[in-house]
């Protein structure tokens, strides 16, 4: 999506809040006023006069040694107010960048996953967290193309439109950070990926308005504090090196000790402080007085450094929700770690554990129901690695529902790392499959987890951590709520299905996606009656693709949201053609596979009334099927998208019957007008009583809730029989034909029916 308007960052007025903190001086005044006397007027002349003159010439050698100690104290005072101002520039700068860095970090892993399956609601509640805050002027998120998503506003007026500021095509090429600074703006942007694919970026600006007003008034504060010390100590020493030229010496170490060193040790501190030293012992001094006050506002100014860079950096290194560590504190500790243990022979194991099905707890529950959910699974995680993990055992909130574990064989080299980290792996399959109850909700989850060994399948913090990715991604396709070991032959198969879904992209547009029908046929007359249409896949260098190879990947990217309208539409218009063939084929149906993506769809009503609309096939001819999983992954949305469509006249079914967790219970409260025996009862029942039994049962079951039975896989006449003779009601398998293109499908129906079944029993 993208629009040709440009967008121009719109600094916010500065609210940055005064960061000066609010402590009590500790110290007591040590310095005690001079006190002055006045001297008897003495007639002058003679050798008094010239002594006079020697007192004058020294009163003058005085003055001029004032003059030359003025000059210096001068010298000194701006150059002590210069390092003092540059010292706290520079320390302010740097926090805030290091601050805007780390948040921008954070927030870009935290769209990653909004970013990636176009979640703007998601996306803007991220946007709108940062842009709260008083010193942000702007948040954009934009894609790989530097087209604006989001600005955290409630309409996005922006949406749509393409950054084209100054800055703008060096942030949409940028592969890493990039941080850009003028007079009052601070701007920080990084890009978003997943694994290699760029998903786009986003980048804030800080407003350096209020900071340059902070440091203007400290300057002034500054400069008039040491203007008013140096007066006042240069009239003291011009007062005593009058009265006495003795002391003068005396009262210059007076005055080095209580101006100049003091304000150079706070130079020398200021130093330390801005290369992230808070530990530097500041001078002591009298706090009634100008450099004591300064010595006091330059400790109260350095805790509250101290404080606002210990929050900084527990913001930046913890999840805010959870408590855990995040995704970036975990990567430095596992490079620190990797760094340790590299060379030394001991392994560690990186566990990566996602949430099963998670994203439909917060589309269906809610955010906040998602929220309790992710803390209650992140206090189960914490618990399992504490009382299984070991001494040496990490885990942190990765980003989303991700979650990762480190562990660490104890005592010797060598130790079983591996059998550690799939004891731990099976505590929290079983820990996160136990139900969580979030705001009176029962909530059933699992996890999938995959875990790799350092250094046996990488010696790298990158590729550790993409394949436990790998690995746990594998977890979830071998049906969730298990765990994986990382292998070398997992690469060649995600390259795999990387290829696989890139071909199947416009797979549709270039011809290679087609409709075959599968003849379905009433067991009491062996009418055909309906077709299941199932799609095929003719590549074009590898040829057919096998539906549970490249339906998988559909439903994994998302692509089944594209795909499965067009095949509901098609199926439409072919059931059309075969209806106008004559009045024998008008009530011949079809039957359409729905996965539980469709099914979640916010338009799948929508869709499904408009091919009927666009096709003319009568509601009643469309039959859907549904797996129990699919439908009972949200309830309560099934029932009512399945019951609108039956109020329209479309019939569903529930595909692959039995193999799930289904009950007569859920049949009660879901709209199903029928129910497909899954092929794994057929298969058996010639020779196993108990298929035969169950398969009764079935059908019997069905029959009481007037429910009509399907029987699919029937590959054998003998299975035709036994399913004729216990009142099931229609059949499908390669007995009565195969999936036949368009045209063999309309001349099947024109044709001879399947010969061979006897019309009555041979039990």
């Amino acid at each position: 999506m993208s629009a040709p308007a440009a967008h121009q960052p719109r600094p916010q007025p500065d609210t940055q809040p005064n960061l000066q903190p609010n402590l009590q001086p500790n110290l007591q005044p040590n310095l005690q006023p001079v006190s002055r006397e006045g001297a008897p007027r003495r007639r002058l002349h003679g050798l008094h006069a010239k002594f006079i003159a020697v007192i004058c010439i020294a009163m003058l050698v005085v003055l001029a040694l004032i003059g030359v100690m003025w000059q210096r104290q001068t010298e000194m005072q701006r150059e002590v107010l210069r390092t003092s101002q540059d010292a706290v520039r520079t320390l302010v700068s740097d926090r805030l960048r290091e601050r805007g860095e780390a948040q921008v970090a954070q927030l870009a892993d935290l769209l990653a996953n909004p970013m990636y399956y176009f979640d703007l609601a998601a996306i803007g509640e991220a946007s709108r967290s940062v842009l709260g805050q008083s010193d942000v002027a702007y948040v954009l998120v934009y894609d790989a193309e530097g087209n604006v998503l989001h600005d955290g506003s409630g309409d996005i007026p922006t949406f749509g439109q393409r950054m084209r500021d100054p800055l703008a095509e060096r942030i949409v090429a940028a592969d890493g950070p990039l941080v850009s600074t003028d007079a009052d703006l601070l701007d920080v942007s990084m890009p978003i990926r997943i694994g290699d694919q760029r998903l786009g970026g986003v980048r804030v600006g800080y407003s350096l308005t209020r900071m340059r007003t902070e440091e203007v008034a400290v300057a002034e504060r500054m400069r008039s504090a040491l203007d008013e010390i140096g007066s006042r100590h240069l009239a003291w020493i011009a007062l005593l090196l009058l009265s006495l030229l003795a002391l003068f010496v005396a009262v210059g170490v007076i005055l080095e000790r209580t101006l100049v060193m003091p304000i150079r040790a706070l130079a020398s501190a200021a130093r330390r402080i801005e290369a992230g030293d808070f530990s530097a012992q500041l001078p002591q001094a009298a706090p009634d007085d100008e450099v004591g006050s300064l010595v006091d506002a330059f400790s109260r100014m350095a805790r509250s450094i101290d404080r606002h860079d210990r929050e900084m950096r527990r913001m930046a290194y913890t999840d805010a929700l959870t408590g855990l560590d995040n995704r970036l504190a975990f990567r430095e500790m596992l490079d620190l770690r990797l760094m340790e243990l590299r060379g030394i022979g001991r392994q560690i194991a990186l566990l990566f554990a996602d949430l099963d099905d998670f994203k439909r707890v917060n589309d269906t529950l809610g955010h906040d129901v998602g929220d309790d959910v992710l803390v209650q699974c992140a206090g189960r995680i914490r618990s399992v690695v504490e009382r299984f993990g070991g001494p040496h055992a990490q885990h942190a909130r990765f980003g989303g529902d991700e979650f990762v574990i480190l562990l660490q064989a104890d005592h010797e080299p060598g130790g079983d790392v591996r059998a550690l980290a799939a004891r731990v792996a099976e505590q929290l399959v079983a820990e996160l499959g136990r139900p969580v109850v979030a705001q009176d909700r029962q909530v059933f989850l699992g996890t999938s987890i995959g875990i790799t060994l350092f250094p046996d399948d990488a010696s790298g913090a990158t590729m550790l951590m993409k394949n436990g990715d790998i690995a746990m991604y594998q977890a979830k396709l071998a049906g969730k709520h298990c765990y994986r070991f990382y292998s070398r032959a997992m690469d060649q198969a995600v390259s795999r299905r990387v290829r696989i879904e890139h071909d199947l992209r416009e797979a549709w547009e270039r011809g290679e996606l087609s409709l075959c029908y599968q003849p379905i046929f009433r067991l009491a007359d062996r009418r055909l009656v309906g077709a299941e249409a199932l799609l095929r896949w003719d590549h074009p260098i590898h040829g057919p693709v096998a539906p549970s190879v490249f339906i998988d990947v559909a439903e994994q990217s998302g692509l089944i949201e594209v795909i499965g309208p067009e095949v509901v539409r098609r199926a439409c218009v072919d059931a059309m053609r075969w209806r106008r063939g004559g009045p024998l084929h008008a009530d011949v149906f079809v039957s359409i596979n729905v996965s539980a993506r469709q099914l979640r769809s916010v338009d799948f009503r929508e869709r499904i009334l408009a091919a009927l609309e666009e096709s003319g096939l009568p509601a009643w001819l469309m039959h859907l099927e549904l797996t129990e999983t699919a439908v009972l992954a949200d309830e309560h949305q099934a029932r009512e998208i399945l019951g609108s469509l039956r109020d329209h006249g479309v019939r569903v079914w529930l595909d692959d019957f039995g193999t799930g967790f289904s009950g007569l219970s859920h049949l009660r409260r879901v709209p199903v007008d029928g129910v497909k025996i899954d092929r794994s009862f057929i298969a058996d029942m010639l020779r196993d009583p108990d298929d035969l039994a169950l398969t009764a049962a079935i059908i019997a079951m069905a029959h009481s809730l007037g429910m009509t039975v399907v029987a699919e896989g029937v590959e054998k006449e003998g299975q035709a029989v036994l399913l004729r003779d216990r009142d099931c009601d229609l059949a499908q398998g390669y007995w009565f034909g195969h999936p036949l293109p368009l045209d063999a499908f309309l001349a099947l129906l024109d044709a001879e029916l399947p010969q061979g079944m006897p019309a009555t029993s041979a039990s």
